[in-house]
């Protein structure tokens, strides 16, 4: 599994980078709470028809984690949702996707506090270059690149999307230890986007009945890539991973936005947006290094 982390981990760290754009595309015609609903919907059915058709891949449901499985769906998928999308209504898609890369930092904090993980300065010193990195592709990848927030609720809105997400992967941590990643990814979904309910309006059907073909492929691949897909796979890298030691490839979603933008909307890069994916690229190595150097020193 380990021989293929890269992988693992660079699917959904891709898949994230696109979700950025589509959300802003999908906020055309949908509200933040409509395009959420949409999206999360769409992605419980397609878990629902996962637990019936492959129940054997399935790990034993026990009730007494009924509650816990709710709050881990509800609040580390729905809530960051519902955050993020309402944040960029008021700020662009790069100021989004670099506030969202500040979840590492919660990560680091939240597994020292509740999973007692070693955090070393090496690792400490990984994770400040590769955000170093991030914020010069951010501000200055392109000659065309701004970070302007209109509001400072908007802002705030994606800081606490990026604060449950932090939490979301280290509740999800502990949870792996009765569940396997796909069983733990659709019984949270299929529980806390239950918690989506109360938040139906009228609204929601009339704009889904008018949403454009654009719009409908762009909400559908939301849902299957970063959102099925992507969630599955990160719970499995977690399997092997230390939660602050995998959080730092999070670094790399602006780097690929930027690079996205350059391939296919024809977006000059610049020399801070080469200096900056080095940045990055180094500070994942250093701190996978330090990690394999740990690993070692244990088994001998």
């Amino acid at each position: 599994m380990e021989k293929y982390l890269v992988f693992v981990v660079g699917f959904p760290v891709f898949f994230w980078a696109c979700a950025f754009p589509l959300i802003k595309i999908s906020l055309e015609e949908l509200t933040p709470v409509n395009l959420a609903i949409l999206r999360l919907f769409l992605a419980s059915i397609i878990f629902l028809g996962i637990v019936i058709w492959q129940k054997k891949r399935f790990s034993q449901f026990q009730k007494q984690d009924t509650i816990r499985l709710f709050l881990l769906g509800f609040i580390g998928i729905s809530v960051y949702h519902l955050a993020l999308n309402y944040g960029e209504q008021f700020i662009s898609a790069g100021a989004a996707s670099l506030i969202i890369a500040t979840i590492p930092i919660f990560v680091v904090v939240l597994a020292f506090v509740f999973l007692s993980e070693h955090i070393s300065w090496r690792i400490i010193l990984g994770i400040a270059m590769a955000l170093v990195g991030v914020i010069l592709i951010s501000l200055w990848g392109n000659p065309d690149a701004s970070i302007e927030i209109g509001y400072i609720l908007g802002a705030l809105a994606v800081v606490l999307a990026s604060f449950v997400g932090a939490a979301y992967t280290i509740a999800g941590k502990k949870l792996l230890k009765h569940y396997n990643p796909l069983s733990l990814t659709a019984y949270a979904f299929l529980l806390g986007n239950l918690g989506l309910i109360p938040f139906l309006s009228p609204s929601f059907f009339e704009q889904v009945l008018q949403m454009s073909l654009v719009t409908w492929g762009a909400v559908i691949f939301l849902a299957c890539f970063p959102t099925v897909i992507s969630y599955t796979l990160w719970y499995m890298a977690l399997e092997v991973k230390q939660a602050s030691e995998l959080s730092v490839f999070l670094y790399a979603t602006p780097v690929i936005s930027t690079l996205l933008s350059t391939v296919f909307i024809n977006e000059q890069i610049t020399v801070f947006y080469v200096f900056g994916g080095f940045l990055v690229i180094l500070g994942v190595y250093i701190v996978n290094r330090q990690r394999r150097k740990h690993i070692r020193l244990v088994k001998d």
